[in-house]
């Protein structure tokens, strides 16, 4: 048994929502007390201790979108790229990376992608995959990295017409394949939904073939109205707009979740909510990119259950949260909103969108709090409050004080990943020398030259 001891607990939970000097009991995967730290020292007199150094005890933070694929882009600048849209950005950059990438540049990229979400308090992801060089395998090298490290992650495959009709299947059979190994398993660490690209990249045909080879076992990650190319395509091609495009070939539904969804009208709003489909915002990555920013505040007047994510800009959520914040101020011309929205998204929407793929196995355990009976997902941050720190504030500091980087534990589903900003029984030494090696190949081959 394991007690994380000497610090303030948030816990996420309305019964008791923050412990000054608290202590949260681990048993195996699961939590089971919450409570003062001497009341819980008397009850598990053999508990091994983890010091949680006065810092704030968290439920492990949740990505709901990534993107695996770019972690070896740090860094990386590519000859003659140079975009001036969207599309030109992914043409680029991002669609010629992922068609270099190998399976072991994939396996690369997934250690760089967990090990930094650990050092960020992150103990589940969502990720968008894409590696058209090879796809047969990769959801299940992603796994494995998974498995190793001790990452909880629902993955899928971004299905795309982009490099022709050969590729468009496989990576329908590998979420395909992907999807029937996750059913089969039922575990509460790995789980599987169906990725689909953005709708000027899937025919109709596609969404039709997704949903066949999806055939009712998980839902659908897909990107919508990302960039106005979306937008265009489905109304000059289809005569309709992308979200309805989902509506009619049988794509949305309560555990589907549609990335961005910047430019969407009112009434795609009402389909979205009238089907109970979630939309995850990526603030970060949309600015970035000049696409725009997501109306997340009307998505929440229309009753959307709206997650966020970070799209691979950071694996800091803490740091999306508070981008959120300014930007929805900014393009709403309102200085008193967006401050309950943001929380709602990171630590309830989040969570709810999580516990629909996790907490429902078997042996799954309600994410996203602290309490008796949840995962053991806990992480751990040092944070010397300036000011006043209690019940009533704690969200503020949250906000305007906690960064990632703070993060100075992580425990995934009571395993021990990160202490005391320390990897955990893994040899890092050797993962960073073969996500360097990959880095250097998958750099010369984008750029024709030795690294």
């Amino acid at each position: 048994m394991l007690l994380v001891e000497n610090g303030r607990v948030v816990t996420r939970s309305n019964e008791n929502p923050y412990i000054a000097d608290g202590a949260v009991a681990i048993d195996g995967t699961k939590i089971v007390a919450v409570g003062g730290r001497e009341e819980l020292r008397r009850a598990y007199p053999n508990a091994t201790g983890l010091d949680a150094h006065g810092g704030l005890v968290m439920p492990g933070l949740i990505n709901c979108h990534t993107h695996i694929y770019s972690g070896l882009a740090r860094g990386l600048a590519i000859k003659g790229c140079n975009p001036t849209n969207f599309l030109e950005n992914l043409e680029q950059q991002w669609w010629n990376i992922d068609r270099h990438l190998t399976l072991d540049g994939t396996r690369a990229c997934a250690y760089v992608t967990m090990m930094e979400s650990f050092r960020n308090g992150v103990t589940t992801i969502f990720d968008h995959h894409a590696s058209f060089r090879q796809i047969p395998g990769s959801l299940f090298a992603i796994k494995d990295v998974a498995q190793e490290m001790g990452m909880r992650a629902c993955l899928c495959y971004e299905v795309s017409d982009r490099d022709g009709k050969q590729k468009l299947q496989e990576s329908i059979q590998e979420n395909a394949d992907f999807a029937r190994w996750a059913a089969a398993q039922d575990s509460d660490m790995i789980a599987a939904m169906f990725g689909g690209h953005a709708l000027f990249t899937l025919p109709d045909e596609a969404l039709d073939a997704m949903a066949q080879a999806n055939d009712g076992l998980t839902g659908f990650h897909v990107h919508v109205c990302e960039g106005m190319d979306d937008v265009y395509d489905s109304a000059q091609r289809h005569g309709t707009s992308s979200v309805h495009r989902l509506l009619d070939h049988g794509i949305l539904g309560p555990k589907t979740m549609l990335g961005h969804c910047i430019h969407v009208s009112p009434a795609d709003m009402d389909i979205i909510a009238g089907t109970h489909t979630k939309v995850v915002n990526n603030p970060q990555s949309n600015a970035n990119n000049a696409v725009g920013t997501a109306p997340v505040l009307e998505f929440f007047k229309h009753g959307i259950t709206v997650a966020m994510g970070t799209d691979a800009y950071t694996h800091d959520m803490l740091q999306s949260l508070k981008a959120f914040v300014p930007l929805q101020r900014l393009n709403s011309a309102l200085p008193n909103v967006a401050w309950g929205e943001a929380m709602t998204m990171l630590f309830k929407n989040n969570a709810e969108v999580a516990n629909m793929y996790f907490s429902t196995k078997p042996q799954g355990k309600p994410l996203g709090v602290l309490e008796p009976g949840a995962a053991a997902d806990v992480a751990i941050f040092d944070y010397p409050a300036p000011t006043p720190l209690g019940a009533d504030n704690v969200d503020g500091h949250i906000l305007f004080g906690v960064e990632g980087h703070d993060c100075r534990t992580t425990i995934v589903n009571g395993r021990v990943v990160y202490r005391d900003r320390e990897f955990v029984d893994c040899d890092k030494e050797k993962i960073d020398a073969f996500v360097m090696q990959q880095a250097k190949e998958l750099w010369g081959e984008l750029n024709g030259r030795a690294y």
